[in-house]
């Protein structure tokens, strides 16, 4: 099976979207074993957390952002671990990165460059767009912003859906404009953020996820991390039990992002012990799942400090990414 998304979508099923029914109190308990029954310890957890580092997109999304900022951000992603904590770990030849920088439209050439100096231009710099985070902006400027961003380098692109839309249940309409946006992609990969902060129910929520699945996401992310209400693990199954769904019926391969709140090693490690029980060990890699986050590697490398030293590092001695 590929570990790469695949999904040219398909025609819009509102037969499907009548038929989905999400039984909150069914999802709330499952979603309260990820943190509880299940639990990685010592060399599995360090494993854990450098996979858990892979699929970061390591994120400033600021007012302030200035090249200070997405200089040292680049940097971050280029060299995530502290090379001794890496070598303590037989990892120093891994070549282990960040799954990708995230940063606004206007610092998205910056990032190429950066990158490019750091002798990691492989990483995607990917831009938040389309009137991000409201996406209260006019159809025809949130598609020029999605093809500024490409041609400034971004390889792919975040795209905020219109929550009005999805609220007042005029699934054609977002289906239109999702599907115009990803062709306004080209060659870079779209991740279609539902904002579920906003969305009022959890069946807005699959039926907002196969709407954007059916228009062509590459991934369905959560959250643009400015909600009152970001990624929650009942959230992240709702979306998963939709991927997996729109799998089935299709074969086609959707990728998840949660984003927002998620901020300490044990969170991370639950998320991914939700993708490896929910979508299966082919979705446990960074082109099938990232986490959007700006200061979890922080906290996934004290992790790591303390797991090699038996210790946990003060704050002058880990990097600020």
């Amino acid at each position: 099976m590929s570990d790469v998304p695949h999904n040219p979508g398909m025609a819009l099923d509102l037969a499907w979207l009548e038929q989905v029914r999400v039984n909150l109190p069914a999802i709330k308990r499952r979603a309260e074993t990820f943190g509880t029954r299940r639990t990685v310890k010592q060399q599995w957890q360090a494993a854990w957390l450098l996979k858990a580092v892979t699929c970061i997109d390591l994120t400033t999304l600021a007012g302030d952002d200035t090249e200070a900022n997405t200089s040292r951000l680049c940097l971050k992603a280029a060299r995530p671990i502290r090379k001794d904590l890496l070598e303590a770990m037989d990892m120093a030849d891994a070549g282990l990165t960040t799954g990708a920088v995230c940063v606004y439209p206007s610092r998205v050439k910056e990032c190429v460059q950066f990158l490019k100096r750091y002798k990691a231009d492989h990483i995607p710099v990917a831009a938040v767009a389309t009137g991000f985070p409201s996406g209260q902006f006019s159809l025809s400027t949130r598609l020029q912003e999605i093809k500024l961003a490409v041609e400034a380098g971004a390889r792919e692109i975040d795209i905020v859906i219109n929550r009005t839309l999805a609220l007042e249940h005029k699934w054609e309409e977002m289906f239109s404009e999702v599907v115009a946006m990803k062709a306004a992609c080209g060659p870079a990969h779209m991740k279609s953020i539902l904002a579920i902060g906003e969305l009022g129910s959890m069946n807005n929520v699959y039926k907002a996820s196969l709407v954007c699945m059916m228009a062509g996401s590459d991934f369905i992310k959560t959250s643009t991390g400015k909600e009152g209400v970001n990624a929650t693990l009942a959230v992240g199954l709702v979306m998963c039990r939709a991927i997996r769904e729109y799998h089935d019926r299709t074969g086609f391969r959707v990728g998840f992002k949660p984003a927002g709140g998620i901020r300490t090693a044990k969170d991370a490690t639950t998320w991914l012990i939700l993708i490896k029980e929910e979508l299966g060990d082919s979705w446990l890699n960074n082109n099938m799942f990232r986490i959007g986050a700006s200061s979890l590697l922080t906290d996934i490398e004290r992790q790591l400090f303390h797991w090699v030293t038996g210790r946990y590092a003060a704050a002058h001695e880990l990097a600020l990414a």
